[in-house]
């Protein structure tokens, strides 16, 4: 893969990978500046998307019925330069019909275990916290939590 990031003005450029789709990177000095994401918002991202598309998949595969599915990602920053990562909480919230939770921590222990290079590579630098709801859709767009709870992955890693 290849990347690179192109000065626009000040502490804003623009990123591209392999897709050729434009990303917008912004410092976090400026707090007010919503033009793009910083840096170490993109890593972030990344790590939530590329366990979003793992679990995903194999619920699919598993014919569980997802209406609705977001991974929430909490990180803490150490408080010195280079302000890294020191540790992330995952929060899979999944929102469907009968919805088997051993399905879903299944699914979570093959991303997190197999298939995400995000999470193998992060992983080795910081803990991180892998929480689970599952939600029941009922009528009127209500949603039901029907169960939830903290994934301790069983597989083999990397």
């Amino acid at each position: 893969m290849d990347a690179k990031v192109v000065w626009r003005d000040g502490l804003s450029f623009d990123g591209k990978a392999d897709s050729d789709y434009s990303v917008s990177l912004i410092s976090g000095a400026n707090l007010d500046d919503k033009s793009g994401v910083t840096p170490m918002q993109m890593i972030a991202i990344g790590l939530a998307g590329c366990t979003a598309m793992d679990v995903i998949s194999i619920l699919t595969k598993k014919k569980q019925e997802v209406t609705d599915f977001e991974v929430r990602v909490h990180t803490e920053r150490a408080e010195d330069y280079p302000k890294v990562f020191t540790s992330a909480v995952l929060d899979y919230i999944i929102t469907g019909h009968a919805i088997q939770e051993l399905a879903v921590l299944r699914a979570i222990d093959l991303s997190v275990m197999r298939y995400c290079p995000a999470h193998a590579m992060l992983s080795k630098a910081m803990p991180i916290e892998l929480h689970y709801q599952i939600f029941e859709e009922a009528e009127g767009g209500q949603r039901l939590l029907m169960k939830s709870g903290v994934c301790v992955p069983q597989g083999e890693p990397l």
